[in-house]
């Protein structure tokens, strides 16, 4: 599945990064970019502009894909780029996740849907956390099939099709808490096996 993403992202992003870099365009603004719009798309939501958000989250979803294609085109591959790229991704998805509680808290009685949320976020952070562990270990985690891209275009179709959005929010919350849950066991039958035994997952 990462090989399939990685294709179609790759035949998108390259030839628009090729364009980036006339306009002298930084990876770091692309990132910061992307960020932002996350910002407005967690304000739209709060203030029930679903069908915009879900639009504006998707086209957000470009400038994720477009900061890396960027960085690679230009050579300016850095740690601090990359930091700067898993932390506000991090922040963009928590700041739409936000907005949906106030949705939830304020349009419908239905507290469900912020419990939905709450588990999302928390299944969202730790599906990122089991992987930046196990490479801080030197180890590869890429098991799983709710990783960020997946993510927004689940919760864009969400807020797109809002009337079947608690679905949505179901099968985030289910999809990202049993995601890490796997990683988690990957990673504790992995973890003592001898260097030659790392094999790379798809997610």
């Amino acid at each position: 599945m990462t090989d399939i993403r990685h294709s179609v992202g790759g035949r998108i992003s390259e030839p628009i990064a090729r364009f980036l870099i006339k306009t002298k365009v930084t990876p770091n603004t692309l990132t910061i970019t992307g960020f932002l719009l996350n910002v407005v798309v967690a304000v739209l939501v709060a203030y029930e502009y679903l069908l915009a958000a879900g639009l504006l989250l998707l086209f957000s979803g470009l400038f994720d894909m477009l900061d890396g294609a960027l960085a690679r085109a230009t050579g300016k591959i850095t740690k601090a780029g990359a930091v700067l790229d898993s932390v506000l991704d991090r922040f963009s998805e928590a700041a739409v996740l936000i907005g949906l509680v106030v949705y939830y808290l304020y349009a419908s009685p239905l507290n469900l849907g912020v419990i939905l949320v709450f588990v999302t976020l928390a299944g969202s952070m730790m599906v990122s956390y089991t992987r930046a562990r196990a490479e801080g270990l030197g180890l590869d985690c890429k098991v799983g099939f709710f990783t960020r891209p997946e993510r927004v275009i689940l919760l864009a179709a969400g807020l797109i099709f809002s009337n079947v959005l608690i679905y949505f929010l179901w099968v985030l919350a289910v999809g990202t808490m049993v995601t890490a849950l796997w990683r988690l066991i990957y990673l504790l039958r992995k973890a003592d096996r001898p260097s030659g035994d790392d094999q790379g997952q798809s997610s």
